[in-house]
């Protein structure tokens, strides 16, 4: 039975809980698309980073909803309005002040500078009573980066969640202030189909949740979508895994992502909380440059040699510092474990494996069977122990974390590795797709160095994205930065081609079926925008796998 969870978990085509995700260029710098239905709950509305003055990054959709505008951009157009007004409104004040005291002296004395920091709220709120054409200074404070709770109590789109309303859609919270279309917009309900995609753009890069509504009367017989919401990221996003471990409880199940980037640390964020201005933890990285200093003073050492250095050159070394077990290049691929579900494999540019326990937060195992940077690992669905890896060395391994220490299973490709997927209807059969464009199928049961069941020249350019159809067996979905995606019948390891696409979303970066609508695609790519395929609307498709026409109950 599907899990129930405030903003759904975003299943692919297998058991194994997972975004497909991959590195970008220009515009989009990881996607993963995936689908599921959304439960019907509000997300949190308070948004500290709105607050500290500093909008959302916003971003056109598709299709917007057809109501008002959604709530970043209400709060984007509101902090505008209120910078401009503010900065506007004090400039003023001052000039009259000055003209009216007439000497450099008076001006100083009215402006009393002395008990600057001894007005309070009341003296302020008193001062706005004889002056109603005064400028309020909870909205100047919140106007220059300040807070302020005045502001915050007579700003109904930054109200903090303070309980359930009556919405006749569920309990919507953090909402108080919306009209009714505004919250029906904000509102996840069963029937939403959800997409998480991470983007850079003008280096600035964001993880977008999209909301999918399929094609009914209440959408005007047209399909749907835009962005829900969207999270600030500190740095360029490369991978993204969905898992329902959190790392604050291990009794209770979240709804979180893990994102790897250009840097080494691997950030996990909730899911449940719109405009998140910090990760819920943090796995490996860089430390804070005040704990590295204490870590560098605690492994002793000449302390006579650590004085005369430079404080700025101290500062250098203490952002240089890796926490224990962490990465030291940027993570390419993550893969969470449905069954040990506190259990996070991570790829990385630094040529290693780690497993992680994302409970404890620590490193458990570092696997060094690649020679290259390492761009893809995928845990069996089946054998969950077992984790598929592969690198720019030209190879794909196969490990058995129980044993970390044993030889790697190795297989050779024609290029650098991009992509890996495990076979739903055959477990110990596996896909490697590779910058030459070539699709490779191998039989773990016949051994290392293998020959391959099959080889697919899918597409002319890199094949980035590889994604079975779970309720169809053999439907598989390639994608490529030629910028088009393919549907291929592998049945019985003789590979035949389905159906091609072309959705004009540049280059595609990623591509993934959903679990509990199969017959939905995802895509994205380097415009920056998602897409939904249908694949029933190919016949080849409709007529090969008729179960892909029943209806879908969600």
């Amino acid at each position: 039975m599907r899990q129930q969870v405030v903003l759904h978990s975003y299943v692919q085509y297998s058991p194994s809980c997972h975004l497909i995700s991959v590195a970008g260029v220009h515009q989009l710098a990881a996607v993963a698309a995936a689908l599921q239905p959304a439960c019907s709950a509000a997300v949190a509305a308070a948004s500290p980073t709105a607050a500290a003055g500093f909008p959302p990054h916003a971003h056109l959709p598709l299709c917007p909803p057809p109501a008002a505008a959604s709530r970043h951009q209400v709060l984007w157009l509101l902090n505008l309005v209120l910078r401009s007004c503010c900065l506007f409104a004090c400039a003023p004040v001052l000039h009259q002040t000055q003209a009216a005291a007439g000497t450099l002296e008076a001006a100083l004395a009215e402006l009393d500078m002395d008990h600057y920091d001894d007005s309070d709220e009341e003296a302020a709120a008193a001062e706005l009573a004889d002056d109603p054409d005064a400028p309020c200074p909870a909205v100047i404070a919140r106007a220059l980066g300040g807070r302020s709770s005045g502001i915050i109590a007579d700003d109904p789109y930054m109200a903090a969640a303070a309980g359930d309303s009556d919405d006749e859609d569920g309990g919507v919270t953090g909402l108080e202030g919306m009209d009714s279309e505004e919250v029906d917009d904000y509102t996840l309900r069963d029937s939403d189909l959800l997409v998480l995609a991470a983007r850079n753009e003008d280096d600035v890069s964001t993880l977008e949740v999209w909301v999918y509504e399929e094609a009914s009367s209440s959408t005007g017989g047209e399909a749907n979508i835009y962005v829900h919401h969207d999270v600030l990221l500190p740095a360029f996003p490369l991978a993204l895994a969905w898992m329902d471990c959190n790392p604050g409880s291990s009794s209770t199940k979240g709804n979180m992502v893990a994102i790897g980037s250009m840097d080494p640390g691997i950030e996990i964020w909730d899911l449940d909380v719109a405009d998140a201005v910090e990760p819920a933890a943090v796995l490996g990285g860089r430390q804070p440059p005040a704990a590295a200093e204490a870590a560098q003073a605690a492994a002793g050492g000449s302390a006579k040699k650590k004085a005369k250095q430079k404080a700025k050159k101290k500062a250098a070394k203490a952002e240089q510092q890796l926490r224990p077990g962490s990465h030291s290049d940027a993570v390419l691929g993550l893969s969470w474990n449905r069954e040990y579900r506190n259990v996070l494999a991570s790829a990385s540019a630094d040529g290693t494996v780690k497993v992680w326990d994302v409970a404890a937060q620590v490193c458990e195992h570092t696997l060094s069977h690649h020679n290259g940077k390492v761009q893809a690992a995928a845990w069996n669905p089946a054998e969950s122990p077992v984790l598929l890896t592969g690198s720019f060395d030209r190879t794909a391994a196969l490990v058995d974390v129980r044993s970390p220490t044993a030889a790697a299973m190795v297989w050779g490709v024609s290029a650098d590795v991009e992509a890996l997927a495990w076979s739903p209807g055959s477990p110990t059969c596996f896909l490697v797709s590779s910058e030459d464009g070539i699709v490779a199928a191998f039989d773990a049961r016949a051994g290392a160095g293998s020959k391959p069941l099959f080889r697919l020249a899918a597409h002319d350019k890199p094949t980035c994205s590889l994604s079975f159809c779970a309720a169809a067996p053999g439907l598989l979905a390639t994608a490529s930065t030629d910028k088009v995606v393919k549907l291929w019948d592998v049945a019985e390891n003789k590979p035949k081609l389905l159906a091609s696409k072309e959705p004009k979303l540049g280059a595609i970066f990623s591509a993934g079926f959903c679990a509990d609508v199969p017959y939905l695609l995802a895509m994205a790519g380097s415009k920056g925008a998602v897409g939904v395929w249908d694949v029933r609307s190919s016949s080849e498709v409709a007529a090969k796998f008729p179960q892909l026409l029943q209806d879908v109950a969600l």
